[in-house]
């Protein structure tokens, strides 16, 4: 069984299935998107005590510990999660059960992002584990193509922890395994007091080498934090970058309506099409958006949307936001009034973004177009 089941609750008003919609995953933690019952049998294996060995309960200890508003509180929980994965049958596991729950989820395309470094400490090598990790992917893609799902295609992102050197040695690894199933680089981990130039020794040699990178930015910091993203790190998407609406003025209403202005940045994310990796639920308990508010309501993404920004829809983390990107996309269709045209929109332009070649962007694009004229006939 998968973390979760999709029910009526994502059905469009139309009478669509948000869950039968073909869709692209840009931002999607592999230690953040376990399965419980995989938690348990993996912690018992290895000796590992947890907070509880029922699967529910287990899944409900995952999802109260993450509503915390807090961005570093949050990040306690993948102590649980990265415990268990430390072996390359662990890792092979969970990366299987991911790739399959994606399956499950509608997602033809998905880019699963990890920090090698996190997962040596029952002796692997970096090289070991991004190989195991890719052997569970490659297993997973067999398992929904057997299973009659639409066929997925799953890409490995290389996260570097920003807190734990200049990342150099990741990215090379990165690099070494760019033709085995790793399709870009990525920062995470703490983000204040932590920027992209710290790592510049890494974005150096990914730049010189023409290989891709999205960095954690605009989530638990603000425009410095994206402008180093795009400045320093050459960064060609935002993981999140929800906080560039700090760079939005919205003036008084007047006879022509709302007056709404850019500030350079801003301007520059949009003109550029630089994709905004946002994932609501997780926006909310980490307190991203606290600016804005603190409901679903009062997150910016249809701020973003309607002026123009290339937006795309993610769960960052499953199982800490008990969320698949079909509850994701229906909670906005909910909060937003979106019909069938703006859920493809999102789609589209996550497959623009895509760390592929163009032709495989193109091809992409085709299958989600098809997919939702189907769905619409």
């Amino acid at each position: 069984m998968s973390n979760h089941d999709v029910g009526d609750e994502h059905v469009l008003p139309d009478g669509t299935d948000i869950a039968s919609l073909p869709k692209v995953s840009l931002h999607d933690h592999l230690d953040g998107g376990l399965r419980p019952q995989t938690i348990i049998e993996l912690a018992d294996e290895i000796g590992i005590e947890l907070p509880s060995t029922d699967a529910p309960e287990l899944a409900a200890w995952f999802a109260d510990q993450s509503d915390s508003g807090s961005l570093v509180e949050y990040l306690k929980t993948f102590d649980v999660t990265t415990a268990v994965m430390q072996t390359r049958q662990g890792l092979r596991r969970v990366a299987r059960d991911f790739v399959n729950d994606l399956g499950a989820d509608g997602v033809v395309y998905g880019e699963v992002r990890w920090a090698p470094e996190q997962h040596l400490a029952r002796g692997l090598s970096l090289d070991e584990a991004v190989e195991a990790v890719q052997e569970g992917i490659e297993q997973g893609i067999d398992d929904v193509r057997h299973a009659g799902r639409r066929p997925v295609r799953v890409g490995q992102l290389v996260s570097a922890m920003r807190h734990a050197g200049d990342g150099r040695e990741i990215a090379e690894l990165a690099l070494r395994h760019r033709d085995r199933g790793v399709v870009g680089f990525d920062i995470a981990g703490p983000e204040a007091g932590f920027p992209p130039s710290l790592l510049q020794p890494a974005f150096d040699l990914l730049a010189g080498a023409w290989f891709p990178a999205t960095v954690h930015a605009g989530e638990a910091d603000g425009l410095d934090s994206i402008r180093g993203a795009l400045l320093d790190a050459r960064a060609l998407r935002l993981g999140h970058g929800v906080r560039i609406a700090e760079d939005i003025e919205i003036g008084e209403r007047g006879e022509d309506g709302t007056e709404v202005v850019l500030g350079a940045l801003a301007q520059w994310v949009k003109d550029r099409r630089i994709a905004l990796e946002l994932s609501p639920s997780s926006n909310l308990q980490t307190g991203a958006i606290e600016a804005w508010g603190d409901e679903i309501e009062d997150h910016p993404f249809d701020l973003l949307y309607q002026l123009g920004f290339t937006v795309t829809v993610n769960t960052d983390n499953r199982l800490m936001s008990a969320t698949t990107i079909t509850r994701e996309l229906a909670r906005l269709a909910d909060a937003f009034d979106y019909d069938l045209e703006d859920l493809e929109t999102f789609q589209l332009n996550a497959a623009e973004a895509a760390f592929l070649p163009v032709e495989d962007r193109e091809e992409l694009t085709d299958l989600v177009i098809d997919g939702f004229d189907e769905a619409g006939r």
